[in-house]
């Protein structure tokens, strides 16, 4: 079955599908580094670097599932919760225009948890009702990617519409299975890495995460709240804002110093392989990249249940 990604980003969801077994058709997204990065990874796919109210329908081949990661932040309770207010909310009805044109078999939305309980719910019954208003059948979940393997607490909500009532019962989303690995299983602690990424010595910041850290099999970061420590060797959300305020990158003691996460780190994290390619751009741009992606092993397991129903 073919794949059609928008806001694909650096293609974490595109990733997940592909390996289930799905083909990567075409993509769509507006960042610039973010499509150099999609690029090196998918170098079989069309990508349509613009944006998406610009993306011309005539232009796109017919897929059978329109995947889409739309912009969280105007839903998330960290971002503005402004909603279908933001221009980036509004951005759910270009998914929508270009379902109209594309008519795929199955939708598949990635959003905040917060997207369901957002303005008290009506911000997901608009989306429930564009989608039923189209003939599409609903299933969606709202999980954390540490139910499924990783050990990051980044809770989604994942949404599946389908054309086929058939189809849309027969679909369930994957049991949580127990987490197997800490972050300390992901990060090397004995393997010193680049010096900048060490905090100087004898700085303000140095010396407040020094008094901090009293677990070294935990990770912290800087907050508004002060320093804030994981529980039970699971990592925070890694967000976009990474790139935007390097103190809120994961901090860690290994055995060389106090130091932040690297961007390798960060994608281990997000359960990307190792072979996965990051385009040679800012390390904010690096940060802001990941930080904006998503769990692939969650979305792989969406998805592999969703090809194994449809064959």
């Amino acid at each position: 079955m073919t794949i059609g990604s928008l806001f694909s980003g650096i293609g974490g969801i595109d990733l997940g599908f592909q390996q289930a077994g799905f083909e990567i058709v075409w993509a769509n997204d507006i960042d610039s580094d973010a499509c150099k990065t999609y690029r090196l990874n998918f170098t079989e796919t069309t990508m349509f670097e613009c944006d998406v109210r610009k993306l011309i329908t005539s232009s796109l081949q017919k897929v059978d599932i329109i995947t889409a990661g739309f912009p969280c932040q105007p839903f998330s309770v960290c971002g503005n919760q402004k909603g279908f207010i933001d221009n980036r909310g509004n951005l759910f009805f270009e998914i929508m225009r270009i379902t109209d044109a594309v008519n795929p078999q199955i939708i598949f939305l990635e959003n905040v948890a917060n997207l369901v309980e957002h303005d008290k719910g009506r911000t997901f019954n608009v989306i429930h009702n564009e989608l039923v208003s189209r003939g599409y059948y609903l299933r969606y979940i709202v999980a954390d990617a540490c139910d499924y393997g990783i050990p990051q607490h980044r809770t989604r909500t994942y949404l599946l519409a389908f054309r086929n009532v058939d189809q849309c019962e027969s679909y369930h989303f994957p049991e949580k299975v127990r987490l197997k690995k800490r972050v300390f299983d992901i990060i090397d602690k004995t393997v010193k890495v680049d010096d900048s990424f060490y905090l100087p010595e004898n700085t303000a910041k140095y010396n407040k995460m020094v008094k901090a850290i009293i677990d070294d099999n935990q990770i912290y970061r800087f907050s508004d709240y002060g320093i804030q420590s994981s529980k039970d060797g699971i990592c925070f959300t890694l967000k976009a804002n990474m790139g935007t305020w390097y103190d809120r990158v994961p901090i860690i003691k290994d055995n060389y110093g106090i130091r932040t996460i690297t961007p390798d780190e960060c994608l281990a994290l997000m359960g990307f392989p190792g072979s996965f390619n990051i385009a040679e751009t800012s390390l904010k741009s690096v940060y802001k990249q990941i930080g904006n992606s998503v769990c692939v092993p969650v979305i792989y397991n969406i998805a592999k249940i969703l090809y194994d129903i449809s064959k």
